[in-house]
């Protein structure tokens, strides 16, 4: 037996210096998978472009005309008198829950966030039926239909501009 430290004995690694072997490997790994999933919740670098505002501006203003319609008929079916008062409130509290989508993909475009395309672009595609609709339907209902035909198309066109992409983080894809 010998009192000698056999050759694969762990030495004191001076400070600053990084481990060795496996185990360091997947550290590092974890901490390049910390760092890549950072920057997607960060916004990009520079001004905000008048395309992502005025998407911004829009989608909120569609959230906020949702919002008092829904407190509109969810008030109209409490106290007025319809056919049906569930059928109004339930219709009433579906508006206010379908109000919360333009509302955070309009907070999520001003604050430029990656995400929030998505769910902004799926809102004016769900409003164009509600346009067409409207306007077939023909009366006072024209004028509403159009307006929101026309901001659904706006909105849209804004976001699918390469500047918009970019400003958003949203590059190209790697072929």
């Amino acid at each position: 037996m010998s009192s000698k430290k056999s050759a694969t004995a762990k030495k004191p690694r001076p400070a600053g210096t990084a481990p060795q072997g496996k185990k360091a490997l997947q550290g590092s790994q974890g901490k390049k998978a910390q760092a890549a999933a950072t920057p997607a919740d960060t916004a990009p670098e520079g001004p905000r472009p008048a395309r992502i505002t005025a998407a911004a501006v829009l989608a909120a203003v569609e959230g906020v005309v949702l919002l008092g319609f829904g407190v509109y008929v969810l008030i109209m079916g409490l106290t007025g008198d319809p056919e049906s008062p569930q059928q109004a409130e339930m219709l009433g509290v579906t508006v206010l829950a379908l109000a919360a989508l333009p509302l955070l993909a309009a907070r999520g475009l001003w604050l430029r966030r990656r995400w929030s395309r998505g769910p902004a672009m799926i809102t004016q595609l769900m409003a164009l039926p509600v346009a067409w609709t409207l306007v077939s339907n023909g009366g006072g209902l024209i004028a509403a239909g159009a307006a929101i035909g026309i901001v659904a198309l706006t909105v849209l066109a804004l976001l699918i501009n390469p500047t918009a992409t970019e400003a958003l983080g949203i590059g190209p894809r790697d072929a």
